[in-house]
């Protein structure tokens, strides 16, 4: 009897680390995909490809984003996709896009992942485009990929001024 407890009890406790490793090595892989689509996701500003910033985001109605800009939400990745359109013609020449300070947890089918972005040009009027953003990303596993399915574009306003403040510095 003690011998067919102790078995059970090791064979628990292997499941019991394997169990873990195997949802520590799907959370890293999971984590890496983010980061991977958020490469993706700035390389397709810079090239100002719609389809590859649209590639990011659930294809669907579930999709739901605030923007920093006007209107106050986005429902829907077609009503996202104009916003995202309006802006690509709106820029004459080269997009600089950058993300920094970019942290992911994924865990099961979810994730999320704050960061810094800054995007930089000029518009077809001839005016700089200079903004620092702060955006909270929620991700969601669909048939293995992990897709944005809330998106929450802020900066910083001062309260005194009610100036927005695009060019935050931490």
């Amino acid at each position: 009897m003690k011998t067919s407890t102790l078995f059970l009890s090791t064979c628990g406790m292997v499941a019991t680390v394997l169990l873990q490793t195997t949802v520590a090595s799907a959370q890293a892989s999971d984590e890496a995909q983010i980061r991977a689509l958020e490469d993706s996701f700035a390389a397709g500003i810079r090239a100002k490809d719609l389809d590859a910033i649209m590639n990011v985001y659930v294809p669907d109605q579930t999709l739901f984003v605030f923007d920093v800009v006007p209107p106050r939400q986005y429902v829907g990745a077609e009503a996202y996709r104009k916003d995202w359109e309006e802006f690509l013609n709106d820029i004459d020449g080269p997009v600089n896009f950058e993300i920094a300070d970019l942290a992911v947890v994924a865990e099961g089918n979810l994730g999320y992942s704050h960061s810094i972005q800054h995007v930089s040009g000029k518009n077809k009027k001839g005016e700089v485009l200079d903004m620092t953003v702060r955006v909270t990303d929620a991700y969601r596993k669909i048939d293995g990929h992990c897709l944005v399915t809330m998106e929450h574009v802020s900066v910083p306003v001062n309260l005194d001024t009610g100036e927005p403040d695009l060019h935050s510095r931490p």
